[in-house]
C-alpha cells in the first residue's frame, strides 16, 4: 500500500501540522471534542448492557454456561475480527466505519430489547447481538486510533490518547454502575440505554470531518496478505516491537495480580462490599492518572515514563500480601492504577507518530490483540498461582516477576533510544 497523499473531503477540522500557527487548544477542537464526546456516550452504554447481559441470560436460562457462551462470544469476535479490522481501516473511509460500528450496535441493542419486552429473547439470539458488539468495538478502536492524528497537532497527542484513556475509564466505572441499576428496573433497559447512546453516538459522528488519504483499490482476496504486511512491519520496527512488549507484560502482570489479590481477600473473609470497594477504587485510580498522564508523560519523557511504572508496581505490589483489609487495599490499588496510564500515554503516542498513516490501523488492531491476549492469560496464570501457593506467596510472585521486567526495561538500549518528540509518520496533509 502506499499514497499518503490526502484529498480534502469537505472543511477539515483544526488541521494539524499544517501551518506555523500555534494549534488550536483540544478544549476548542471541533473534531477530537466530537469524537471523544461520541465515544464517551457509546463507552457509557456499552458497559451498562456488558453488566446487564449476564444477568439477562441468568434470568432468562438460569445457566451460568449460557451466560458464559454469551460473554465469551464477545471476547472471541473481538479476538477473530482484530487483525482483519486493521486492514480495513487501513484501506476504506474510517469515518464510515465508525458509523457503521455504532448503527450495527445500535440496532442490535434494539432487537435485544424489542425480544426481552416481548419475551421472545433467545439464547442465539443473545450470541448474535454479542458477536455484533464485540466484531465492532474491535473494528472502532482501531479506527479511532488512526483518526487521532489527523484532527490533532503532534504535540497535543499525548493529552489526546490521555484524555481517551480517562473516557474509556470514566465510561467503564459510570456504565457498570448504572447497568445494574437500570436491570433492577427493568430486564430491558440497559440496552435501550445502550441503544440511545450508540444512536446519539452515530449522530455526533455525522458531523465529523476527517481528511481522506488516497488509497489503492482493495484487492479481492488479499486480506491475509495485508495482515502479514502489517504484522511484518510491527515486528521489523524495533521500536515498535519493543512497546508493544511493554504494554503486554504490563498488561499480563495486572491482570494476574489483580486475581491473585481478590481470590486472596475471599480466603482472608474480606467482606464482599469491601471487594467492591477495591474493584472501584482501581478504576478511580485509572481515571485519576489518565487525567495526570500529559503533565507526567511531558516531564519524563517516553522512556522514563515506561519505566516509572515497571518500578512503581515493583515496589507496590508485596505491599497487598501485608494488607488485609478490602479499603486499605482499595486504596493499594488507585495508588497503582495512577502510573499505568502515562506508560500507555507514552506507549501510543510513540507508535502512532512513528507510523504511517497507511499502517496506523493495523498497529492498533495488532496492539489490541497482543493486550487482549495477555488480558485473558493473565487471569489463568493468576488462578495457576492461587491453586499452587499460598496468596501471600502468589503476590511475591508476581511482584518477581514484574522487577524482572523492570530490570529488563531499564536496561534496554531500544526504550533508551526513544526521543522525547518521535518523528511524525506519514499523514495526510489537511487542506
Amino acid at each position: 500500500m502506499s499514497g499518503d497523499r490526502a484529498v480534502p473531503s469537505g472543511p477539515v477540522e483544526a488541521p494539524p501540522s499544517a501551518s506555523a500557527s500555534p494549534p488550536v487548544p483540544l478544549s476548542r477542537n471541533r473534531g477530537y471534542r466530537l469524537l471523544w464526546g461520541s465515544q464517551a456516550l457509546s463507552e457509557f452504554g456499552f458497559h451498562a448492557s456488558m453488566i446487564a447481559f449476564p444477568l439477562l441470560v441468568l434470568a432468562l436460562t438460569g445457566s451460568g454456561a449460557a451466560s458464559g457462551l454469551v460473554m465469551g462470544t464477545i471476547a472471541a469476535a473481538q479476538m477473530l475480527a482484530g487483525l482483519p479490522a486493521g486492514v480495513l481501516v487501513d484501506r476504506y473511509d474510517r469515518k464510515a466505519l465508525m458509523l457503521g460500528c455504532e448503527a450495527a450496535q445500535a440496532v442490535s441493542a434494539v432487537s435485544l430489547v424489542v425480544a426481552v419486552w416481548s419475551d421472545a429473547a433467545t439464547v442465539p439470539h443473545m450470541v448474535a447481538v454479542a458477536a455484533v458488539f464485540g466484531a465492532a468495538a474491535a473494528l472502532f478502536e482501531p479506527a479511532e486510533n488512526a483518526a487521532l492524528p489527523l484532527l490533532v497537532d503532534d504535540a497535543q497527542l499525548p493529552a489526546a490518547v490521555s484524555m481517551n484513556t480517562a473516557r474509556a475509564s470514566m465510561g467503564q466505572l459510570s456504565g457498570t454502575a448504572t447497568g445494574g441499576f437500570l436491570f433492577a428496573v427493568g430486564r430491558f433497559v440497559p440496552f435501550l440505554a445502550d441503544a440511545v447512546m450508540h444512536t446519539l453516538s452515530f449522530v455526533a459522528l455525522l458531523f465529523l470531518r476527517l481528511p481522506k488519504p488516497e488509497r489503492p483499490a482493495a484487492a479481492p482476496g488479499r486480506l491475509g496478505h495485508a495482515m502479514l504486511t502489517g504484522l511484518r512491519w510491527v515486528w521489523q520496527e524495533r521500536r515498535i516491537r519493543v512497546t508493544i512488549l511493554c504494554a503486554v507484560v504490563l498488561n499480563l502482570f495486572f491482570s494476574a495480580f489483580y486475581l491473585v489479590v481478590i481470590v486472596l481477600a475471599g480466603t482472608r473473609g474480606v467482606p464482599s462490599g469491601e471487594v467492591g470497594v477495591m474493584a472501584a477504587m482501581l478504576g478511580v485510580g485509572g481515571v485519576a492518572g489518565a487525567l495526570a498522564a500529559p503533565v507526567l508523560h511531558g516531564r519524563l519523557g517516553a522512556y522514563r515514563a515506561i519505566v516509572a511504572v515497571f518500578w512503581a508496581l515493583t515496589v507496590l505490589t508485596p505491599v497487598a500480601a501485608v494488607v488485609h483489609s478490602g479499603y486499605l487495599t482499595g486504596a493499594l490499588f488507585a495508588l497503582m492504577a495512577l502510573f499505568p496510564p502515562t506508560a500507555n500515554t507514552a506507549i501510543m503516542t510513540e507508535q502512532l507518530l512513528r507510523t504511517p498513516d497507511r499502517l496506523r490501523g493495523r498497529l492498533t488492531s495488532v496492539l489490541a490483540l497482543a493486550c487482549g491476549a495477555a488480558g485473558a492469560a493473565g487471569p489463568a496464570l493468576g488462578g495457576l498461582l492461587t491453586q499452587a501457593l499460598p496468596g501471600d506467596r502468589a503476590i511475591l510472585v508476581c511482584s518477581a516477576g514484574m522487577a524482572a521486567a523492570a530490570v529488563l526495561a531499564t536496561a534496554s538500549p531500544t526504550l533508551r533510544g526513544l526521543s522525547p518528540n518521535p518523528p511524525p509518520g506519514n499523514r495526510p496533509t489537511a487542506a
